[in-house]
């Protein structure tokens, strides 16, 4: 009997044994809450002030993935300074300088029809009336104060509810990161500015901007020899450029063409060359061929539009086939559309010279002068 009794002891300890291993596997009946996939938070600059701005007031654009048919009620978006609680998960530090009262809701997409509540700092969710969602969404709250210590990472937790007032338990949840960052603050000065230059040619850079440095000898020949039968043509090109508000004037300066005490008469009023006369002009015209006028000259390039380009010859100087010199005339400037500053153009100058059958022989030359004054 005794050997008998010892064995049942035993038996019952060893039941007793595997029940207690196996009731860890039977507890069937704990909810756990499901991953949101596919998360992210993305600082979106405000109204005035830059996404990561510590301190600035921006917009915070959530993008997450729920899983398939979750009865979704509310979805809190909940600030702290860990990505999980120590020792508690749930324990939540709000990050310094948050403020999340003010928020507003606004683009929504996928699970839609949600109203905001942001009445609890920290902790702003959306509501609606339950129903089930599934697949990527996006909800963007606008108007949020950015935590304001510089370089600090900072987590939100998103958890959903069947409920509509974020409460109960929780159906989904996931955790986002992002960061405030120290803004970087360029600063530089552009000073009154006048670019200015005169040659034989004036070149372009690859953006087909006027470019000084590739400007032409000021060495000019005329294309022919002086005749009463004939009229001679010259060209140069001169570029300029202001910031000035009240723009530029261009003028030119310098005495007729003379050898020795010999001279050719300057037009000191506009009009047509004549073959046989004694004349030397200029405009800044692309000048057709006609009886006494070579096909010399281009119009200004970049066109004026009275916007960011305003050069345009004046009045006495803009006509084609038409011609005159006067020194210290104004023969370009920069008032079309009003005053202000101007992008760089080129001006092409036709130079032409008719001389009667008398004209004494000799090489007749002048120096020109073009000066560009800008009115700030």
């Amino acid at each position: 009997m005794k050997t008998h009794h010892s064995y049942f002891k035993k038996s019952l300890y060893a039941i007793a044994a595997v029940a207690i291993a196996l009731s860890p596997l039977m507890s069937f009946n704990s909810a756990y809450a499901a991953q949101i996939t596919a998360r992210s938070l993305t600082l979106v600059a405000g109204a005035t002030d830059g996404g990561t701005m510590p301190g600035g007031v921006v917009n915070h654009l959530f993008t997450f993935t729920l899983p398939s048919n979750t009865n979704v009620g509310s979805i809190e978006f909940k600030y702290c300074t860990l990505a999980a609680g120590v020792p508690n998960p749930d324990t939540c530090v709000i990050p310094t300088g948050l403020v999340t009262t003010s928020a507003t809701l606004g683009n929504e997409a996928g699970a839609t029809g949600f109203t905001m509540v942001n009445t609890t700092n920290g902790a702003p969710y959306l509501s609606r009336t339950s129903a089930s969602a599934g697949g990527g969404v996006s909800y963007q709250l606008n108007g949020i104060t950015n935590p304001t210590t510089a370089n600090e990472t900072f987590y939100v937790r998103i958890s959903t509810f069947a409920a509509t007032d974020a409460t109960g338990t929780k159906t989904d949840t996931g955790t986002v990161a992002a960061s405030t960052a120290t803004q970087i603050i360029l600063s530089g000065i552009m000073p009154e500015s006048l670019v200015f230059c005169a040659g034989s040619t004036i070149g372009v850079n690859v953006q087909l901007v006027p470019d000084c440095s590739t400007a032409g000898t000021g060495a000019i020949n005329f294309d022919k020899l002086f005749s009463p039968t004939d009229t001679a043509g010259a060209t140069s090109q001169m570029a300029a450029s202001t910031n000035a508000g009240s723009g530029y004037s261009i003028t030119v300066n310098g005495p007729t063409l003379t050898s020795g005490v010999n001279t050719i008469t300057a037009m000191e009023t506009t009009a047509a060359g004549v073959h046989g006369v004694s004349q030397f002009g200029l405009n800044l015209k692309a000048n057709t061929t006609t009886s006494t006028t070579p096909a010399i000259g281009t119009e200004i390039s970049q066109p004026s539009n009275g916007t960011n380009y305003r050069g345009q010859a004046t009045t006495s100087y803009n006509t084609v086939d038409q011609f005159k010199f006067a020194s210290g005339d104004s023969v370009a400037k920069s008032d079309n559309g009003g005053a202000g500053g101007t992008d760089a153009q080129i001006f092409t100058v036709s130079y032409i010279v008719n001389v009667p059958g008398s004209q004494p022989a000799g090489t007749y030359t002048t120096t020109l002068t073009y000066i560009c004054t800008p009115t700030f």
